[in-house]
């Protein structure tokens, strides 16, 4: 299936469509330079399937990345969305923007397909959270994803003021 057809409605719909966690219990699976735990997600209705990830670098803590993504009924995948931390500039290459060194969400959009980029290209800065656990919470709480427990980081909790501690 070819993703060009893909509307802003159509993503909408499906970001925003009840989803569930089946198989809450997934391990973390390491590799060379991250850890990685992947989680098989339905549609309440079971007319959709989707999938989860959170991903950890092992050695740089900001630079982690937690994500949504659907999976067509004939196999293929696009991500919808990914939270990801700081550890990195982005750049919005149509709106000719960067994102720097700050969390920043990435949705899909129409407009990017249509482009020939990569679905998620877009991005926003967030202050919705500063680790992988927070990205995660923020990502299954706005997009209606149940079945697994996850926590907020502290409010309490500041990043640059840790790092100014640091200093």
């Amino acid at each position: 299936m070819a993703f060009e057809s893909m509307t802003d409605d159509r993503i909408d719909s499906l970001l925003k469509t009840p989803k569930r966690i089946i198989n809450p219990a997934a391990r973390m699976v390491p590799d060379a330079n991250h850890d990685r735990q992947d989680y098989v997600v339905q549609s309440v209705d079971g007319s959709e399937n989707f999938k989860v990830f959170a991903r950890q670098n092992k050695t740089v803590n900001d630079d982690f990345s937690c994500g949504l993504m659907w999976v067509s009924p004939g196999g293929e995948s696009m991500i919808l969305t990914r939270y990801n931390g700081s550890s990195h500039e982005h750049p919005n290459k149509i709106e000719k923007n960067k994102i720097s060194y700050d969390c920043h969400i990435h949705l899909a959009t129409e407009r990017y397909i249509k482009a020939n980029m990569r679905p998620e290209s877009f991005a926003t800065k967030t202050d919705a959270y500063k680790t992988c656990e927070g990205a995660l919470h923020s990502l299954v709480t706005e997009w209606n994803i149940t079945g697994i427990e996850t926590k907020p980081d502290h409010p309490e909790f500041r990043f640059d003021e840790l790092e100014r501690k640091l200093d």
